[in-house]
C-alpha cells in the first residue's frame, strides 16, 4: 500500500525519489546538468496531472433547478501514453554527464515511465583534493516501474444552483500527510445554461452550457537515504494551477441525458527541491532547482448521465493529450 501511496504522490509533485535518489544524485554533475535533465523527465508527468485534475466538473449540460445543491463523488483516470515513457537523452545538452557506452543519444524514462534495462552514465567532477575525477550512477526511473500506467484523482465535489441556469461549483481533496507525504487541493468553477435564458416559446431542443474552473493543488515530500547526496531539510515542493474553459451541448430529457463537450486547457506547475545538498565534491547546494513549466492543449469529452430520484450515476470519456474516464456518484438535496 505505501508503495502505491508513494507512486501516486510521485504523479502528484510530478518529483518521486527512485533508485535512491537517482534524480537528485545528478546534482553531482552540476547544477546546469541537472536542471536540463529535470526539465525533459518531469514535464510529462505535470502536463499529465495538469489533465487529471481537470475532469469531472460537470455530468449534464442542463442545469439542475434553483436552489438545488448537489453533492458528488468523483473518481478519475488519465491514461498514460507511450511516448510520454521516455524522452531523448541528447549528450551535447550536458556538459559533465555521458553514457558508459559513450552514445550520443538514448532514449530514457520520464517520470512515468522506466528503464528496462537500467542506463548508467558517467558523470566527471572535480574533487579538492585528487582533482577530475568520475563516478558511474543510474538515471532515475519513474512510476513505470511499479507497472503503473495511469494517473488516479479523486474529488468530493459541490455544486449550487444560484439563479436559474447558474451553478457555481467547489472540490477540494483535504490537505493529508502520511509519514514524509502531504498534499492537498480544491478548485471552483462556474457553470451557466444558456438556454435557460430562453423564454418558453422559444425553448431549444438541447442544453448548451460554457464552464470555467480554476483548480490548485500543493504538495510536499521529504527525501530521505539519498546515494551520495548528504545534507538536511531535504524535500520537493510543487504547487499546480490550471484553468479550464470548456462549451457543453447535451439532451434536456428526465431520466438519461448524453453531453459532448469541447474544452481547453490553460496550466502552469512550479516544482523546487529545497534544503542543503552536499555532493560528492563537497559542494553545498541550498534550494538547489526550482522548475516552472506550462501546458496548453485542447479536449473533446462524451459523457452521459443516469437519474435516479436525488441519485443519479454519471461516466464520462475525454479525448486529449492525456485521455480519461470519469465516474461520478451523484446526491442532489
Amino acid at each position: 500500500m505505501k508503495k502505491i501511496y508513494l507512486s501516486f504522490w510521485m504523479i502528484l509533485s510530478s518529483f518521486y525519489c527512485t533508485a535512491q535518489g537517482g534524480l537528485n544524485n545528478l546534482l553531482n554533475a552540476g547544477l546546469d546538468d541537472a536542471k536540463v535533465f529535470a526539465v525533459d523527465y518531469l514535464k510529462p508527468a505535470t502536463e499529465g496531472l495538469s489533465y487529471a485534475l481537470n475532469q469531472g466538473w460537470f455530468n449534464n449540460a442542463k442545469s439542475n433547478k434553483k436552489y438545488k445543491l448537489e453533492l458528488s463523488i468523483i473518481g478519475n483516470t488519465s491514461f498514460i501514453k507511450d511516448d510520454k515513457k521516455s524522452f531523448q537523452m541528447n549528450i551535447n545538452k550536458y556538459e559533465n554527464i555521458r553514457f558508459t557506452d559513450n552514445s550520443q543519444t538514448k532514449n530514457v524514462a520520464t517520470a512515468l515511465g522506466n528503464n528496462d534495462p537500467s542506463i548508467n552514465v558517467i558523470i566527471s567532477y572535480q574533487d579538492p583534493v585528487l582533482g577530475s575525477q568520475e563516478v558511474e550512477m543510474e538515471l532515475p526511473s519513474g512510476i513505470g516501474a511499479e507497472n503503473i500506467n495511469l494517473i488516479p484523482t479523486a474529488f468530493l465535489q459541490g455544486s449550487f444552483t444560484v439563479f436559474k441556469g447558474t451553478q457555481i461549483k467547489a472540490r477540494f481533496f483535504p490537505k493529508t500527510k502520511t509519514d514524509e507525504v502531504e498534499i492537498g487541493l480544491y478548485g471552483f468553477a462556474l457553470q451557466q445554461e444558456f438556454t435557460a435564458w430562453l423564454s418558453e416559446k422559444n425553448k431549444f431542443p438541447l442544453a448548451v452550457s460554457g464552464l470555467i474552473a480554476f483548480n490548485h493543488l500543493e504538495g510536499e515530500y521529504e527525501l530521505e537515504n539519498i546515494q551520495f547526496v548528504n545534507g538536511n531539510d531535504q524535500k520537493v515542493q510543487t504547487k499546480t494551477n490550471s484553468q479550464l474553459y470548456q462549451l457543453i451541448v447535451g439532451t434536456k430529457l428526465n431520466i438519461i441525458n448524453f453531453h459532448l463537450a469541447y474544452g481547453y486547457l490553460n496550466a502552469s506547475s512550479n516544482t523546487n527541491l529545497l534544503g542543503t545538498y552536499r555532493v560528492l565534491f563537497s559542494e553545498d547546494f541550498v534550494n538547489p532547482i526550482s522548475i516552472d513549466s506550462s501546458d496548453k492543449g485542447q479536449l473533446l469529452t462524451v459523457g452521459t448521465n443516469l437519474e435516479l430520484g436525488f441519485f443519479s450515476i454519471s461516466a464520462a470519456y475525454s479525448i486529449a493529450e492525456f485521455n480519461s474516464a470519469t465516474l461520478g456518484l451523484n446526491f442532489t438535496l
